[in-house]
């Protein structure tokens, strides 16, 4: 059994064992000195942090992307959908958008789940809190349709609804119930989840560049948003990234086994995660996803270690003692939910790992019905390494010969402005341009056709997604997208002319259009501009 220091503060962070029987196996309940209660506050005011930073986040970009002028407007969403699926479609797409369509509610539930974080880093009302940001950024989820389909949003729903179960029963700040631990496994188990299946399919790809250990190499150029510390990272010996890659593998492959060990190797397992979550906050920006794992790491260290952290005055003031036991259906269904959910990771896993391995049938169907709240999902990050970097650059013009760039705020575009680091924003149109120059068809991006569209009309949503409008005064008449090959410059050519990125046009990703071929282009295409484009220049200005 683990021990820690005795001493007067053990009070204020774990409190009297529970009588009779340390924990019992549907409640979980733990009360002894080696418990949990200091992990669990931290954790969720780190997972308030991150809530914040999400709904904060959104609301600056929400109308522009999702709004009634925006690129994929939320009500012709909602209207196709009730055409597919007629009366059952709240329950296909359970969103709070069914309510409502119109711009301020989108920002009515950015604002109201900002709201619900802060009472959650208050230590107020944390419970109902965090089940009203879970249920709202659920509906946002949804409402955002290409735009929210991120694993790491994937997962905040799966670790915000598990926090629900891990939360205090008392609705008053710094009153705690002991910790359940069929929810600590809960959590634990969705990180080994994440970190091992990462790893899995780094291998299951096939991927040359993650057999001969040279990913790296790649990976903090071609990223999608690329940071400052990465173009330096990039140009560090082969050596090194060599070092990084096996890292990575030993971090994302062997450590998390580690998770079901004793104590000690336990906690240093999350030192090693966390260590890498860390660089790749500093060379990269992938929102909050990072500092989510990092949270869910927290979850393996226990009191004990924790209370060497933070000052004993800071202990007292986040945990007052755990109030006994819990009696009652409190106690016993958040370990029920939790047993089920751990028997559906199960199912997840053996699906992901083992696919021939037969599942019982009544799991299955259980998994399959509560897919549309995705409260167990699959995860594998950076499975195959891209290693060229294509970008898209929009330009518009008024006489179709003289055009001018349309410049995002964060991805690359002028080869003079460096990167930059955004994380925990993220900036989801800039990030779906990259993955739209991945596909290289227009046709295939459902919201090309419409951002061009928007960009003709001038529409203020939807410019104020981006950094720099050459049309200030009026919009253009013609947009056309240019697709572009970008490398980091060296070093040298860095002093040399100040640049960070040297690019070279590769051709043309869609012809010039304009507004009379939009209004066309759903008899020509089902998401991009026409592929013909349109004739421009003088010759075609006379022909008028």
């Amino acid at each position: 059994m683990e021990t820690s220091a005795a001493g007067p503060e053990a009070d204020y962070v774990n409190g009297p064992r529970p009588r009779g029987r340390r924990w019992n196996w549907v409640s979980g309940y733990l009360g002894s000195p080696e418990g949990f209660s200091l992990t669990r506050w931290l954790f969720l005011r780190g997972l308030g942090l991150v809530y914040l930073a999400a709904f904060l986040s959104l609301s600056t970009q929400i109308t522009g992307l999702v709004g009634s002028r925006g690129l994929l407007p939320v009500r012709k969403f909602t209207s196709e959908l009730t055409e597919q699926f007629g009366g059952h479609a709240f329950f296909r797409v359970p969103t709070l958008l069914w309510l409502n369509q119109g711009d301020g509610f989108l920002h009515l539930l950015c604002g109201a789940g900002a709201v619900l974080a802060v009472l959650v880093l208050l230590d107020f009302l944390t419970l109902p809190a965090l089940a009203g940001m879970w249920a709202l950024y659920l509906s946002l989820f949804y409402a955002g349709q290409d735009f929210l389909g991120f694993q790491w949003d994937l997962l905040l729903l799966e670790t915000g609804f598990a926090a629900v179960l891990f939360a205090p029963l008392h609705l008053w700040p710094r009153r705690q119930t002991p910790v359940s631990l069929p929810v600590l496994w809960l959590l634990r188990l969705l990180l080994f989840r994440l970190m091992l299946g990462a790893g899995v399919v780094k291998l299951a790809s096939g991927d040359p560049t993650w057999r001969d250990l040279t990913a790296t190499t790649y990976h903090y150029q071609t990223q999608p948003l690329p940071s400052l510390l990465g173009w330096w990272m990039h140009h560090l010996p082969l050596g090194f990234h060599r070092v990084e890659v096996v890292f990575t593998f030993f971090a994302e492959l062997i450590v998390p086994w580690l998770i079901f060990a004793p104590r000690v190797p336990r906690m240093v397992s999350g030192l090693m995660m966390i260590a890498l979550q860390l660089l790749i906050i500093l060379t990269g920006n992938y929102s909050f996803f990072n500092w989510l794992t990092i949270l869910l790491c927290l979850t393996l260290f226990d009191d004990a270690f924790l209370r060497r952290l933070v000052p004993a005055g800071g202990r007292r003031r986040m945990v007052q003692s755990v109030q006994g036991d819990v009696s009652g259906p409190r106690r016993i269904v958040p370990g029920l939910i939790a047993a089920v959910l751990l028997a559906l990771n199960g199912v997840q896993l053996s699906r992901q790992m083992l696919p021939g391995v037969a599942v019982p049938g009544p799991l299955l169907r259980l998994q399959e019905g509560l897919e549309p709240y995705f409260l167990v999902n699959t995860y594998g990050l950076f499975a195959t390494m891209t290693t060229q970097r294509h970008e898209i650059v929009l330009e518009g013009s008024r006489d179709g010969t003289h055009w001018l760039s349309y410049e995002f705020r964060y991805k690359p575009g002028d080869p003079h402005r460096a990167p930059v680091w955004v994380a925990p924003h993220q900036p989801r149109l800039d990030w779906q341009m990259w993955f739209a120059a991945l596909q290289g068809d227009p046709g295939q991006t459902p919201w090309m056709g419409p951002l061009a569209l928007r960009l003709l009309q001038g529409e203020p949503e939807v410019l104020r997604l981006l950094g720099k409008n050459p049309f200030p005064a009026a919009p253009p008449r013609y947009v056309r997208a240019q697709l572009y090959g970008y490398v980091y410059t060296t070093p040298p050519e860095r002093r040399a002319t100040g640049d960070w990125w040297k690019r070279q046009l590769l051709g043309l990703y869609f012809l010039p259009v304009s507004l009379k071929d939009l209004n066309a282009a759903p008899a020509t295409s089902p998401g991009g501009p026409p592929q013909g484009g349109t004739e421009v220049g003088p010759r075609a200005q006379a022909a008028e």
